[in-house]
């Protein structure tokens, strides 16, 4: 995860912060927006009302287990993103969050975004961090803007038709040309 200073990109909007899987981004300052794409990936927007700051991350994989040790992506960008919030003044028990993405992206495989959605409902709830709302769910990806000093979230879906329609219409891949020898070094 990078730091809002890390995000600010020049192409747009000054008062823009974009973020992609795995990064977050705080801000108190009442221009700025924090922007992120999701699919099957959440974003929380957490922020302090009073102090008037907050932040947005973006995470897939709320759970992953890799031989004897367990390297959890959920906890790591929510802690990251509250421990932040919590650096630069806000108070745990006056956070609120809303909750985006977690879609289903791919017909057939295990649903990754409803995985990613209820690990983050459970996170909430165990912090004690209030649920104030968002959308969670569906077959659709999200474009998400929100802006932290208010708590205001703008959310659009992304309109290709049924993802998994669109999938399945793809036209096969072209053959491969026999190149002759293949050299391996």
């Amino acid at each position: 995860m990078t730091s809002a200073a890390a995000q600010k990109i020049s192409i747009g909007r000054p008062d823009t912060l974009h973020i992609v899987q795995g990064q977050m981004s705080v801000s108190g300052d009442p221009d700025v927006r924090i922007c992120t794409l999701l699919g099957s990936c959440v974003s929380a927007c957490i922020r302090d009302p009073i102090a008037r700051i907050g932040g947005a991350n973006h995470f897939l994989l709320p759970d992953r287990r890799e031989s004897m040790s367990t390297l959890s992506y959920g906890v790591h960008a929510m802690e990251l993103l509250i421990n932040e919030l919590l650096c630069r003044g806000a108070r745990k028990d006056r956070l609120e969050a809303k909750l985006f993405g977690g879609g289903r992206m791919v017909r057939g495989l295990s649903d990754i975004g409803s995985q990613n959605a209820e690990f983050a409902q459970r996170f909430l709830t165990n912090e004690g961090i209030s649920h104030i709302g968002g959308s969670l769910g569906g077959v659709q990806a999200r474009r998400i803007e929100f802006w932290p000093y208010s708590g205001r979230v703008r959310q659009q879906l992304i309109e290709a038709g049924d993802v998994f329609e669109t999938e399945t219409k793809k036209a096969p891949p072209a053959p491969v040309e026999d190149a002759g020898a293949l050299e391996l070094f």
